[in-house]
């Protein structure tokens, strides 16, 4: 019993590849090497079979079946190509990362200070606020937009090649204003409380150099519903004048002051009906367009924001920023040369702290 299934075992295997090696014979009439050995090896196993010879079918099936591993089948991969390989697909789903769900986002000035300092390393969730084709401001899909209090990465309306970070402070159809370091949103102050006072070294980014001197200012915590935050501002947070104040007249319009593409779609400033409690009230606020948001730096008197060139489309929004992965500060050569106390240059207690 045993040996009618070995030799049923063996013809069907010997079949199996007599069949392989004709398609093989037929299609690649020039193969390599031993390419005669194999069809006069297949010719004899053809000729056994059909006689029933179970013996000589035996004998012939390791032959046949080495040539046809050395000649048909796809040699096995190398160690080197298995490693090729893995590399490739490893960076073919980081670049599928990249482009549709995590990317990863450098703080290079003072703007968003107490929140994200420089030299801060961030990921920013780029599936939140929908799927867009790569290098391109055309999404897929949208699964919902920003909400207040978000802060989010976002292509520089005024420079298509440049990336923002900024706090949303107001989305379509809200109005915005600000009064003697005040922030009001559809009329209503966002309620803010003295911390302390505190300084911090800032980055010149078009010299890329450390300021000798330090910047003072004052921290408040605002209660952004939802959102709750520290911000800066200035020490003199009751001046009833301020360079900040916005919008600064009827007349003020915040745009990039030149030709974008497509054309800079601009809100609108309008009366203010509300009777704000504000140093000085100026009877005007900024009406944030459809499709934009209104974004501005936690760092309030030190941030290039949309006080100054407006609005924000929804379509420029690269996505959420999530937590820190990496941090440094300024590197010296004392932070070199006593190497051991990475803590002088690392920032390791802001590592893995979620930004909100």
């Amino acid at each position: 019993m045993r040996a009618s299934l070995l030799d049923f075992r063996a013809r069907k295997e010997a079949r199996h590849l007599v069949h392989e090696a004709r398609a093989a014979l037929a299609l690649k009439r020039g193969l390599r090497g031993k390419g005669g050995d194999l069809e006069a090896v297949t010719s004899s196993m053809e000729a056994a079979l059909k006689a029933d010879e179970r013996a000589r079918v035996k004998r012939a099936l390791p032959v046949l079946d080495a040539l046809v591993d050395e000649l048909i089948r796809r040699p096995t991969k190398s160690t080197l190509r298995d490693y090729v390989e893995s590399i490739g697909a490893a960076i073919l789903i980081a670049l599928a990362l990249r482009a549709f769900v995590i990317e990863a986002f450098k703080i290079p000035s003072s703007s968003m200070y107490p929140t994200l300092e420089i030299g801060d390393h961030i990921f920013v969730n780029k599936f939140i606020y929908g799927v867009r084709i790569p290098w391109t401001t055309t999404k897929l899909f949208e699964l919902r937009g920003p909400h207040r209090g978000e802060v989010v990465v976002f292509i520089y309306p005024c420079d298509p090649d440049r990336d923002y970070i900024k706090r949303v402070i107001a989305t379509a159809g809200d109005t915005v204003e600000t009064r003697c370091g005040v922030l009001y949103v559809n009329g209503v102050a966002i309620p803010d409380t003295y911390v302390d006072q505190e300084t911090y070294r800032d980055y010149d980014e078009d010299h890329e150099r450390w300021q000798d001197t330090l910047t003072t200012v004052a921290r408040y915590h605002e209660a952004t519903p939802g959102h709750p935050h520290d911000v800066f501002g200035s020490p003199n947070h009751d001046e009833e004048t301020s360079v900040r104040n916005f919008p600064s007249s009827a007349q003020y319009m915040p745009s990039c002051g030149k030709q974008t593409s497509p054309p800079q779609v601009f809100g609108r400033v309008e009366p203010d009906a509300t009777k704000l409690d504000a140093c000085p009230k100026e009877g005007w606020h900024y009406v944030v367009p459809p499709g934009h948001i209104f974004a501005m730096g936690d760092n309030r008197d030190n941030s290039n924001d949309s006080r100054v060139w407006g609005s924000v489309p929804l379509e420029n929004v690269k996505g959420k920023a999530l937590f820190i992965w990496l941090s440094y500060g300024q590197w010296t050569h004392s932070s070199f040369s006593d190497y051991y106390r990475l803590d002088r240059w690392i920032r390791f207690t802001r590592i893995g702290n979620f930004v909100d």
